[in-house]
């Protein structure tokens, strides 16, 4: 079986989820909404699933990352789902998106 160049451990992981907390989370604050109005914006009765986001204990599940940065007034939502995806699966994002590097 083939190695990876990863190597992530589970607090590597926890890392990249608070990344793309914080990286919401600023969104959140730049559209000018506290968690509760978020919540409102994305019909969720609690605004407790969206603190989790923003602190990296949950990850936004893929079929609601449109949903948010609609919710965000994110235009670039490709974009937003490629940072997310970079940070809840770096394996992932370079089999998609990172050429390959040239041979010496």
């Amino acid at each position: 079986m083939a190695h990876t160049r990863y190597d992530l451990r589970g607090s590597e992981y926890k890392d990249l989820r608070k990344q793309a907390g914080k990286m919401i989370k600023t969104y959140r604050q730049q559209a000018g909404m506290s968690q509760m109005e978020m919540a409102k914006r994305l019909n969720l009765d609690y605004y407790t699933f969206i603190s989790q986001v923003e602190t990296g204990v949950r990850r936004l599940p893929t079929e609601e990352i449109e949903h948010w940065a609609r919710a965000l007034d994110i235009q670039d939502v490709q974009g937003f789902a490629r940072s997310l995806l970079r940070h809840y699966d770096p394996l992932m994002y370079d089999l998609c998106f990172k050429k390959k590097e040239e041979a010496s």
